[in-house]
């Protein structure tokens, strides 16, 4: 089933979206990413609401993507869907072997876990030790390393770590992971080969992975991931971008509206902040279900500064959508 074929709603203006927004500062439980708290700018539409938080390090050509997405959250809403829940991987950052257990325990039921590996300062003993303590306690593990390895690197550390259910984004390029792939037997997966990428069926046209890493927000927004899914030889895993749970509402109701859906998706990540903005897509027997999401009267603010950094960036990429 394709997603519903809706007109797109009459663009809102920059002032539009600035008028209803709200921008949250998300303490996190674990440094990720480099950060321990985590931005966004939250603004409502007719249909609900919707998000912009590209990471600072996206240029605007790139974070404007993000901002399509938002609205058409916010103002289209999401595709019908074909299921009430979708299953969750319990997500692990670079943190030290003992500590593995601890937030493994914040996805109660899960059988996926995604461990995160080639954090900078870290050795691959450490992403070792991390995997197999996750190994014990959950039967599916898949680890990230947001390509960071050199193609021999990931071919020694993919030895090194042993059976996974995949590998997602051992190296930076196309052409790498396509050397990866045709060297190891773990199956590989594209994340930002995807999502950054001017052309996301490269990979595929290069025979780079077996699996792709699809986001809401760097896609476009709901719909425009759900036909790339359609369009990709692979399976599809939708997974988060660190988002609040407004984001992770649209996600969600992504992965609830595709068609062929077999792996667990990384949709649980709301478990990372010591706060969300509103109630969070909490794991139950190792799913989570598909709801709308308004944020909380009393959500953490960022500071005026901050906040007048974002709406800057809004202005800027809302002026890039309009080109």
């Amino acid at each position: 089933m394709k997603p519903k074929d809706t007109p797109p709603p009459s663009m809102p203006t920059a002032d539009d979206l600035i008028d209803t927004a709200r921008v949250v500062a998300l303490p996190m439980r674990t440094k990720f990413r480099g950060i321990t708290v985590r931005e966004a700018l939250l603004f409502k539409g007719p249909a609900g609401w919707g998000e912009f938080a590209p990471f600072p390090e996206y240029n605007d050509a790139e974070a404007r993507m993000w901002l399509a997405a938002g609205i058409e959250a916010a103002f289209l809403g999401a595709p019908d869907p074909l299921r009430d829940t979708v299953a969750v991987n319990a997500t692990v950052p670079a943190v030290p072997a003992d500590e593995v257990a601890a937030i493994i325990a914040r996805y109660p039921g899960a059988t996926t876990v995604k461990v995160k590996v080639a954090e900078p300062g870290q050795t691959l003993a450490d992403d070792v030790d991390r995997v197999a303590a996750a190994r014990e306690l959950v039967s599916t593990v898949r680890v990230d390393a947001n390509g960071a390895w050199t193609v021999d690197e990931a071919i020694e550390a993919i030895a090194a770590i042993g059976d996974v259910e995949y590998v997602e984004q051992p190296c930076r390029t196309v052409e790498e992971l396509a050397q990866v792939r045709k060297s190891v037997k773990a199956l590989i997966a594209a994340d930002e080969s995807i999502r950054r990428s001017t052309d996301p069926m490269r990979v595929a046209k290069a025979g780079a992975a077996d699996i792709a890493v699809l986001k809401v927000a760097p896609l476009g927004g709901m719909r425009s991931l759900i036909k790339l899914a359609g369009r990709l030889p692979m399976d599809v895993v939708v997974s988060s971008a660190l988002d609040t749970a407004v984001g992770m509402s649209a996600g969600v109701a992504a992965a609830a509206a595709l068609p062929n859906l077999h792996r667990a998706c990384g949709l649980g990540t709301g478990a990372m902040f010591t706060r969300d903005v509103a109630v969070p897509f909490r794991v139950h027997e190792g799913a989570v279900e598909l709801r709308s999401v308004a944020p909380s009267d009393d959500v953490p603010l960022a500071s005026p500064d901050r906040t007048a950094w974002w709406h800057d960036r809004l202005r800027r990429c809302h002026a890039e959508l309009m080109r």
